[in-house]
């Protein structure tokens, strides 16, 4: 029992401490004058990955890189899935989808296969490592060049710098705290597994996951309250981007690592399934219903199933 509230509280902290790097760090892209959408699928994205980043290399220096693949693999499926539910349903009308969301689906699509493809083997070796993170950059770098994200330079008086200098701090604070915390998760979610007689990836898959994609899932329906559908999805579809490429590749390059090769055939298909439903859904009117939203949990619900009968 006493492990279980240690982990709970663990979870607990890194998603208000990531709640609040996303907001400070979504400040100062504003302050930096990039786009909406590059803010959504770029900047945010970037930030709201990191709990699953800091449990997937915390994972990975306590010996168990498997307990971090599972996270970032499990947490894509629920962004993709429950997340853009959840936002559909809270919202009070449909999400309305930009064409060149739409016309970035084939080389997402793509990038998201990479993976899965080195994977099969049931190991990351440093030259993936290597390679899924120049994958993950060119793919930015590429979105960058389409996006034209900057707009002009503005003088930038005292105020500015000011209000630059404190939510930097403000930054960094919440990164120390996720990380710790991130540390913490990890530990406390191993042994509550072994205590409870459970696969450890499990955890990481389900528990772990759904935990780490609430910064996404937060920050994306404030961003639907205020009408912005771009930054709501853009970080959605850029965390995923990040996880399973970036990510992925700090992972190998900390230490190359062997993993059960359902990881792939089964949480990695799923995550490239859930990709081509959601553009599906997208592309078929340009907006997001509720109906496709329960299509989508119910999705995610026999992803669930499917992981319990494959780690029993």
């Amino acid at each position: 029992m006493f492990t279980l509230i240690l982990f709970i509280v663990s979870l607990v902290v890194v998603v208000k401490s990531a709640g609040f790097a996303v907001k400070h760090a979504t400040y100062l892209a504003r302050a930096a004058k990039l786009s909406e959408y590059i803010v959504g699928f770029l900047v945010v994205a970037f930030i709201s990955v990191f709990p699953e980043t800091f449990v997937s290399i915390t994972s990975a220096i306590q010996g168990v890189p498997e307990f971090g693949l599972g996270t970032l693999f499990g947490s894509n499926v629920a962004d993709l899935t429950i997340v853009v539910a959840l936002v559909i349903f809270l919202a009070s009308r449909e999400i309305k989808i930009r064409s060149e969301v739409l016309k970035e689906a084939p080389p997402y699509l793509i990038v998201l296969v990479i993976p899965i493809l080195l994977g099969l083997d049931g190991y990351y070796s440093r030259i993936e490592g290597i390679a899924f993170i120049l994958t993950g950059v060119l793919f930015y770098f590429w979105l960058l060049q389409r996006n034209n994200s900057f707009s002009k330079r503005e003088e930038r008086g005292e105020h500015h710098n000011k209000f630059v200098a404190r939510n930097s701090l403000f930054l960094i604070l919440s990164l120390g705290v996720l990380l710790f915390s991130s540390y913490t998760t990890v530990k406390f979610g191993v042994n509550l597994a072994n205590q409870l007689g459970i696969n450890p990836i499990l955890v990481g898959i389900i528990v772990v996951a759904l935990g780490t994609t609430m910064p996404e899932l937060l920050f994306s329906f404030k961003a639907e309250k205020a009408k912005h559908d771009a930054l709501a999805v853009g970080d959605v579809l850029g965390t995923v981007i990040t996880d399973a490429t970036i990510i992925v590749g700090i992972l190998a390059l900390i230490k190359p690592f062997e993993f059960p090769a359902r990881l792939v055939y089964i949480t990695g298909i799923f995550m490239v399934l859930s990709a081509i439903l959601l553009f599906y859904f997208m592309k078929s009117e340009k907006r997001l219903t509720k109906k496709e939203g329960l299509l989508l949990i119910i999705f995610y619900l026999v992803f669930v199933w499917v992981e319990f009968l494959a780690n029993k």
